[in-house]
């Protein structure tokens, strides 16, 4: 008898129900039934699982290796079967987008719906850059559309094939009715932000520490940073509680007020990454021109694009690593040596 998945689910059910007649239950078998299972299974591995004792059972140094390879292999194995089916579905077109948290996964989203009406588009989100572009290498995702900080490396580099999209100064958000918050100004410096508390989105990544080493070179440490989702940080924002950290393309928000730090001393890089095996990377070229398109309307429409008395928003530092200007021919850049994988 050969070891089956089934044979992997009772030792599973066994061990998570800590006895035989629980596992049983569990699993709608008789007792003596599965007991009789789980001997042959004992058999093929040459070894036994589980002691038995008056108050169920345990599993031996053989029970531990078998139930720790299970608990991996179960649930992969599920996954694949749901990839496959969501796969047969689809057929061969299709995009399975992943993202962090900002405009421009919807923009994306919007774009491709718009070219390919009728071709699905799924997609996925999470705080965790190194989650999503996970989600990219081992195949359950086809794009990645993620951010890091300054010039830092993306998630999976010697998995993934990885393009920016844009680059982004990072901005401050203040409530309207704060003292820094009207016109005409149009940079504020950062070291007069030193006794607000902050908010912020998690990560992740190094921006964290890039945040609070230019607080040590602006002369500070921040009192006080929180970590929370957008519409947390954007409520402490309009409340007054403290002041936010926020890409360029940050919308229009009531209560709200977008300023460029003065200096740029952080900066933020959208990036897009596909796997160069997958079949999705034939589409690359052409979903790097709609991730573009999607930043340049994201900071059209952005809330530090032309705030009231103001001038529009700085776009000397939205600059690719080969010094373009966004826009131009993502396919002259695939082929290019600044691909990095």
């Amino acid at each position: 008898m050969d070891l089956e998945l089934r044979h992997l689910k009772i030792v599973r059910a066994v061990a998570d129900a800590g006895s035989l007649t629980r596992a049983a239950t569990a699993l709608g078998l008789a007792q003596p039934a599965l007991s009789t299972q789980l001997k042959r299974i004992e058999r093929v591995l040459g070894g036994t699982l589980f002691v038995r004792g008056r108050d169920g059972v345990r599993t031996t140094a053989l029970g531990e290796l078998v139930l720790e390879r299970a608990r991996v292999l179960l649930p992969a194995v599920c996954e694949l079967q749901e990839d496959a089916r969501r796969f047969a579905r689809q057929g061969a077109h299709g995009y399975r987008l992943g993202g962090t948290h900002g405009p421009l996964l919807g923009g994306l989203v919007d774009r491709l719906a718009h070219r390919e009406p009728g071709v699905p588009v799924t997609t996925y989100t999470s705080w965790s850059e190194k989650e999503v572009a996970g989600g990219v290498a081992d195949g359950r995702l086809d794009f990645a559309m993620v951010g890091v900080c300054g010039e830092s490396a993306p998630p999976e580099p010697g998995r993934l094939a990885w393009m920016e999209v844009a680059r982004d100064p990072v901005y401050v958000m203040l409530a309207e009715d704060h003292p820094l918050a009207p016109a005409p100004r149009a940079e504020i410096e950062l070291a007069e932000l030193a006794a607000e508390a902050w908010t912020d989105v998690p990560g992740d990544g190094c921006f964290g520490d890039c945040f609070a080493a230019a607080c040590v070179r602006a002369g500070f440490t921040p009192a006080c940073v929180y970590e929370t989702d957008t519409a947390s940080c954007v409520h402490l924002v309009q409340v007054g509680r403290a002041v936010g950290l926020c890409r360029a393309t940050f919308p229009v928000t009531p209560g709200v007020v977008t300023r460029p730090l003065a200096g740029t001393p952080l900066m933020w890089r959208h990036l897009l990454g596909w796997h160069p095996a997958a079949r999705a990377a034939a589409r690359a070229a052409e979903v790097l021109e709609h991730a573009r398109a999607a930043h340049a309307q994201a900071l059209a429409r952005s809330a530090g694009a032309h705030p009231p008395g103001l001038p529009p928003a700085r776009t000397a530092g939205l600059r690719r690593e080969d010094g373009s200007a966004p826009g131009g021919d993502p396919g002259a850049e695939l082929s290019a040596a600044s691909v990095s994988r």
